[in-house]
Order: C-alpha cells, then sequence, then structure tokens
C-alpha cells in the first residue's frame, strides 16, 4: 500500500471511528446476559427473573445512557425496569421507568448530590425479591456523589476533589481517600440493599485487576481501609487543603470503615465486567488490519509520563517496520498517560501526546493519533489529534511552535489552528485512551 500523508491520516481517523462503532454497549449487553425467555446469563450463572417481585437499575457514567437503554431492549416487553441514570448529559429520548440526572464532571455538582440521595432511598426500599443491575462506567465517581456527613456540603465535597487531583496521588489512593468520606462508593451501594439480588455490569477505563477503581466501587468490597485513608493524607500533605468538615474527619480519627469481603452485603452481588481494554484493543486492531496494516497492540506505556511513553512507542513502531521489511504497519496503544498541566492553554494528555511526537516524526511517513474513547480530552472540546512527517514544516508555516504550546499546556490551540484536532463530541462510551501510530 502507498499512502499519502493526508491518506494516512484519515486511515487513522478511520480506524478511531470503526473502532467506536464496534465498541456496540447496548449489543455487547445483550449478548452477556443472553437472555431465553425468562433466564439471563450473569457470568458463570443464570438468574431466573420470574423470581423477583420487581427489577431495579442504576445506570452511572459517561456510558449511563448506552447501558441504560441496552438493560431496557434485553428485559423488554415481558419486563419493567424502574431505574436512576446519572450521567454528563440528557438522554437524546425519554426512557420508560427512569429518572435521569444531568450531573457533574469531573467535579459533583448539585445533580450528582440528587442522583446519590435517589439512588440510596432506591435501593433502601428494596428486599430479597428485589434484582438490582448496576451499570456502572468511566466517571461515575463524580456524576454520583453524597457524602456520609450530612452536614458536609457540596462546596466541601468539591475543594476534596479539587486537592486530590492536583496532589499527584495515583487513582487508587484518590479512591482510598474517597470512599471513606462517600455514602455511595467503596461497597456502600450493595451495602444499602443488603438482601437483594445484585447484578453489576461494568464499562472500565481502569486496569484490569483494578475494578474497585470504577466509580470508586460502589457495589464492590473495598480493598482499602480507613489506615490507608489516613497514611495517604498525610503523604501528600492533603490536610491542610481540605475544608475544616472534612479534614475533622482524619484529626478526630471518625472516619467510617467501608464493607470489606465476607460482609453480608455481597453474598447475593455479582460482578461482571461488560468491555474493558481488550475489548478496545480487539476492535481497533481489526480495523486497523482492515485498513491494510500490520498490526501490533502495546499496553506498556500506561501511566507513563507524555515524553518518555512517546519515545517508547516510535521506537516500537521503527522495530516493528523494519521486522516487516517497511510495509505498512500500525502500533496500538491504550492507557493514560501522565502529562501534567504547566500552562493556561486547552488540551489534554491525548493532544499533549501527539503534540510530543510532531518533532520527533517531522518529515517521516509516520502518523500518530491519540484520542479518548469518551470523546473528551482535557478542557478542550476535543477527544484528541492527529499528526504527520509534515505537522511541523505546516505549523512553521503559520508562526506556530510546538515547544511553546506544549509549554502553555495548549495543545488544542495547536492542532486546531492545523485542522488537525479530531472532534466527536461526547460518545457515550469510555474505555481508556486510545493511541494509533502508523507507518509505511
Amino acid at each position: 500500500m502507498t499512502a499519502t500523508t493526508d491518506d494516512c491520516k484519515a486511515l487513522a481517523r478511520q480506524i478511531f471511528a470503526n473502532t467506536l462503532a464496534g465498541i456496540d454497549i447496548p449489543a455487547t449487553l445483550a449478548a452477556k446476559l443472553s437472555r431465553r425467555d425468562g433466564l439471563i446469563q450473569a457470568g458463570d450463572s443464570e438468574v431466573d427473573l420470574r423470581k423477583y417481585r420487581e427489577i431495579v437499575a442504576v445506570a452511572m457514567g459517561k456510558a449511563a445512557i448506552a447501558l441504560a437503554e441496552g438493560v431496557n431492549a434485553v428485559l423488554a416487553p415481558e419486563f419493567h425496569v424502574r431505574g436512576i441514570l446519572a450521567g454528563p448529559a440528557k438522554p437524546p429520548r425519554e426512557l420508560d421507568g427512569w429518572k435521569s440526572f444531568v450531573a457533574g464532571h469531573p467535579v459533583p455538582n448539585e445533580e450528582s448530590f440528587r442522583a446519590g440521595r435517589a439512588i440510596l432511598d432506591l435501593l433502601r426500599a428494596c428486599n430479597s425479591e428485589t434484582l438490582i443491575f448496576f451499570l456502572l462506567s468511566g466517571g461515575g465517581s463524580s456524576l454520583v456523589e453524597l457524602p456520609l456527613d450530612e452536614n458536609v456540603s457540596l462546596d466541601d465535597f468539591v475543594k476534596l476533589n479539587h486537592a486530590l487531583v492536583t496532589c499527584g496521588a495515583p487513582i487508587e489512593e484518590v479512591n482510598a481517600i474517597r470512599k471513606h468520606l462517600s455514602a455511595v462508593k467503596g461497597g456502600r451501594l450493595a451495602a444499602a440493599a443488603p438482601q437483594a439480588m445484585k447484578l453489576t455490569f461494568g464499562v472500565t477505563d481502569v486496569p484490569e485487576g483494578q475494578e474497585s477503581a470504577l466509580a470508586s466501587g460502589p457495589t464492590l468490597p473495598d480493598p482499602t481501609t480507613i489506615a490507608d485513608a489516613q497514611r495517604i493524607a498525610q503523604k501528600y500533605h492533603l490536610l491542610d487543603k481540605l475544608p475544616a468538615s472534612l479534614r475533622a474527619k482524619f484529626d478526630k480519627h471518625s472516619l467510617v470503615e467501608t464493607p470489606k469481603p465476607g460482609d453480608p452485603a455481597f453474598a447475593r452481588a455479582k460482578f461482571e465486567l461488560l468491555l474493558g481494554r481488550r475489548d478496545l484493543f480487539h476492535h481497533a486492531h481489526v480495523a486497523s488490519e482492515a485498513a491494510g496494516f500490520l498490526t501490533v497492540c502495546d499496553n506498556a506505556t500506561d501511566g507513563w509520563p507524555v515524553e518518555k511513553a512517546a519515545q517508547h512507542l516510535l521506537a516500537q513502531l521503527d522495530a516493528i517496520s523494519r521486522s516487516f521489511d517497511g510495509k505498512p504497519v500500525a502500533l496500538i496503544a491504550d492507557g493514560e498517560v501522565s502529562s501534567p498541566v504547566t500552562g493556561r492553554g486547552i488540551g489534554g494528555r491525548n493532544s499533549a501526546f501527539v503534540l510530543a511526537c510532531v518533532e520527533k516524526i517531522a518529515g517521516r511517513k509516520i502518523t500518530v493519533l491519540s484520542v479518548g474513547t469518551d470523546g473528551i480530552d482535557g478542557n478542550s472540546p476535543a477527544a484528541g489529534a492527529v499528526a504527520d512527517g509534515t505537522t511541523l514544516d505546516r505549523a512553521r508555516r503559520i508562526g506556530a511552535d510546538p515547544r511553546d504550546f506544549y509549554s502553555r499546556s495548549d495543545a488544542f490551540t495547536f492542532f486546531d489552528s492545523l485542522g488537525d484536532a479530531i472532534i466527536t463530541g461526547p460518545t457515550g462510551n469510555n474505555l481508556r485512551d486510545l493511541r494509533i501510530l502508523l507507518a509505511g
């Protein structure tokens, strides 16, 4: 295959689009549940819907709408769902039986608190004759929130969120703090309906083995402890940054422990991963091969700094290209790179990653695309960006210095001026970031 650089940028965009199209949440939910009459599949076991007096559901996160539509489609018309949906946008059409909340992300808002109260009220009315579907996706930690202490305000939780996301702690340590202050995290939603049958399905943007980090694990036993929360608060010097109402919980050692493995709340509870990293890789690999590229997947760079990740993946691309004698090759990577904010520009870690590659690929037949599968990249209106070997020259013609834009955390502005920002709008999904590198 011989392609121009513009062709390769278009192909990279198409691979991304086809990957998103392949990740069909309602279709995947229908396949996983596999309903036959009144029987549905829940992991390795079957659940008989006819045994329950009522079916309720809680959908939370960036994929909440698709998940709610999916479970409705699986159960209709014989079985009716009464549910609560908390997402970042209003459903495009009314969902029968569902109450919707347009909640806050990445910072909780008043609707996040209202959603939390409504969900707890719904769950506390459930009993052994209730079947509950929990439908979780990324972003649920802020979209559904409520403090354990009713005297703690929304403003206090907003300040808590800011302190946590700017302290430099990894997500598992951030969540250890959140879970011990929240009424809806760390297994507490499961505990709100201890006798009910609970089926949790997750669309995860967290690494495998860390499922309790998805939406801060509202239905899973919490592996962290009060001692962990206290230690993390000290480690990152958080206490002085917290509002008085929350700082007092640490000073007075009045944190309340979360439910642990063996708690009766989990006796009738199952968790099933609906979509995750492997699904993202699979659909991206299929789309890339269909576009004519010999394709390799690499997940080694999750959590790496932007520059280190860029150097590693470009070196990998070169090695793959050599091993296939210069034939068209693709390298697919996922996960989140670390991109500290160093200015007041517009952008996110995906456009920053591509910007870090611009000088490295200048003059070469290489194309780099990086996007958030949720359609959101930092504080920008884009999902990410795409660049190729001509990008540096094109930028210099309009007086744009990539290093200057990088130092100001203004990657979106750089690529938008070149027509290379990728704008999808919210996709209704959230399977981590996707990077596509093409050569040849």
